[in-house]
């Protein structure tokens, strides 16, 4: 099994060879879901999310959108951002935050945006009560002998990446998804790609970023991952838009049980 996990595509700001480059690739190469972590506009605007909602169903595999801070409309749209945030994704609003179960893998969403916040900076990460809890319900009606893959936009620790997310109760729900049993957890947001192993509650879960395919690149070029599944293994690759199109990443340590 193939899974490209994709991120901070920023329609508006989008870098027009990295989105035509990933769509030829899913056309060539057919994965079988595209997991979008978050940012698919860079200021929530309808032309972005009309642009970016065409894109996504151009692809024809199966689809999964986490919400980004960028997706939600900023301080001068109070009446949007609080009533009906997710209103200009258009026909993409179906794939918000959907569960997709594949053969021998789950996709769970966790929900790590916030409308309001009580800090200055509500582009930063916070994992809600009710969020974490819709994840750990999914996860236990997942198949008993799935992978778990649980995607969110903000990484739940900080340390995979030169930047940060700095996410609110985020390492006490990683905690909790380890207990659950997660695999993967999948992030956007620093624009840098990353796969490291955190044990938590004697289980190891490996933290997934992907980069970006918009102009706003930081220590990486355009890129995202493909995610190789093989049994109850899986390996984590970096697909750039460079003179270094592909390269693994992932860590020697497996997800799963520790001792």
């Amino acid at each position: 099994m193939k899974l490209f996990h994709v991120s901070d595509v920023h329609f508006g700001a989008e870098d027009p060879a990295a989105i035509a480059w990933f769509a030829d690739l899913v056309a060539k190469e057919r994965p079988d879901a595209v997991i979008m972590t978050g940012d698919l506009t860079m200021r929530a605007r309808a032309h972005e999310f009309d642009a970016g909602g065409k894109w996504l169903r151009a692809l024809k595999v199966p689809v999964t959108i986490e919400v980004g801070n960028h997706d939600i409309p900023y301080y001068w749209d109070p009446l949007r951002r609080f009533l009906s945030p997710y209103k200009r994704y258009g026909a993409a609003e179906r794939m918000i935050e959907q569960p997709l179960d594949l053969p021998g893998v789950s996709i769970i969403p966790l929900k790590t945006t916030a409308r309001a916040q009580w800090r200055w900076n509500w582009s930063k990460g916070k994992v809600s009560p009710k969020a974490l809890q819709r994840a750990l319900d999914l996860i236990a009606d997942a198949p008993k002998d799935n992978l778990i893959f649980v995607a969110g936009h903000h990484p739940l620790i900080d340390g995979g990446a030169k930047g940060t997310a700095k996410t609110k109760n985020g390492d006490e729900a990683l905690a909790a998804l380890a207990d659950a049993g997660a695999h993967a957890i999948l992030s956007g947001h620093v624009h840098d790609p990353f796969d490291i192993a955190i044990t938590r509650t004697g289980w190891t879960v490996r933290l997934i970023g992907a980069g970006t395919l918009s102009k706003r690149i930081r220590h990486s070029p355009p890129a995202f991952n493909e995610i190789r599944v093989d049994g109850g293994r899986f390996e984590t690759l970096v697909r750039t838009l460079s003179d270094e199109p592909k390269h693994h990443i992932s860590e020697t340590v497996e997800a799963g049980a520790t001792g």
